[in-house]
């Protein structure tokens, strides 16, 4: 079973179109949806969750359709959107007790366990926790209720490089469990190349790629060459090209690059810059 599945979801937006989307989040993976602000990813999160009604599509969660169990359905699904909506008057341990009685799965031994931890204070009200702090308890929450499913929207912006690396180690762990999967969010590239299994490209409300990512990093690679080295290449294996005086940089599929021209291994990052600048 997979996760997610969503097929030709399309909604319009105030100048703007999430344009016939398609994904599959296979059980027990992590997805990357990566693409600059306003690339529609938020949208597409609203969307799954019910918070936007979709113009037409279907969305499917854990194998059941977000349109008739979708209450049901989020007791599953753990969410930590941008800004965690916990009201800032309470406590973690606060929170934990209203927890309780909001999902009907909720572990008070996992809360506890998590907010430890993370270095959670126990007494300690919302207002005063810095950034991080409110990301890691949105997601100590989120993991708390027996949730197969994981969304997470840009959950790591705007967190210190410390903490962001101990928020991707927390995801991490959660989908050491072959049931866990995670749909995160980001236009932090680097946070999502560490964690991701599948990275999904967006831009501009369209879907420009969607492949496993060790896939795109053997299919891709990076070589710095001469002109005349260049000249030698097929035409259909430079998707990229950038000249100085120095040489020429350029994005090339691997496999029809001569043995003699060095390839260097991409970054998921230089990758998600070159689509944007071809779909422009």
């Amino acid at each position: 079973m997979n996760a997610l599945e969503i097929r030709n979801l399309s909604k319009s937006l105030k100048g703007f179109k999430l344009d016939n989307l398609n994904l599959t989040l296979p059980s027990g993976c992590v997805m990357g949806l990566i693409g600059k602000n306003g690339a529609g990813k938020s949208t597409t999160i609203k969307l799954i969750l019910d918070m936007l009604h979709k113009d037409s599509g279907t969305i499917t969660i854990l194998g059941k359709n977000n349109d008739d169990n979708i209450q049901l359905t989020k007791e599953d699904v753990g969410v930590v959107l941008d800004e965690v909506g916990i009201p800032e008057c309470l406590t973690a341990k606060q929170v934990g007790k209203v927890m309780k009685y909001t999902f009907r799965n909720w572990s008070d031994e996992e809360y506890a366990c998590l907010l430890h931890k993370f270095s959670l204070p126990d007494n300690k009200q919302f207002k005063d926790f810095s950034r991080g702090m409110k990301m890691k308890l949105g997601i100590a929450v989120a993991m708390s209720h027996g949730s197969k499913l994981l969304l997470l929207d840009e959950a790591t912006s705007g967190l210190d490089p410390v903490v962001r690396d101990e928020v991707v180690e927390m995801l991490n762990d959660f989908t050491r469990d072959e049931t866990h999967s995670i749909l995160i969010s980001s236009h932090i590239v680097s946070d999502l190349e560490k964690l991701c299994d599948y990275i999904a490209f967006m831009h501009n409300g369209k879907l420009l790629l969607c492949e496993e990512k060790d896939k795109l990093l053997a299919e891709y690679g990076v070589i710095h060459c001469t002109a005349q080295q260049l000249g030698e290449i097929a035409p259909s294996a430079v998707k990229h090209k950038k000249e100085s005086s120095y040489g020429v940089e350029a994005i090339v599929l691997r496999k029809a690059i001569p043995t003699n021209i060095n390839i260097s291994p991409i970054s998921i990052e230089e990758l998600f810059v070159f689509m944007v600048k071809e779909a422009k």
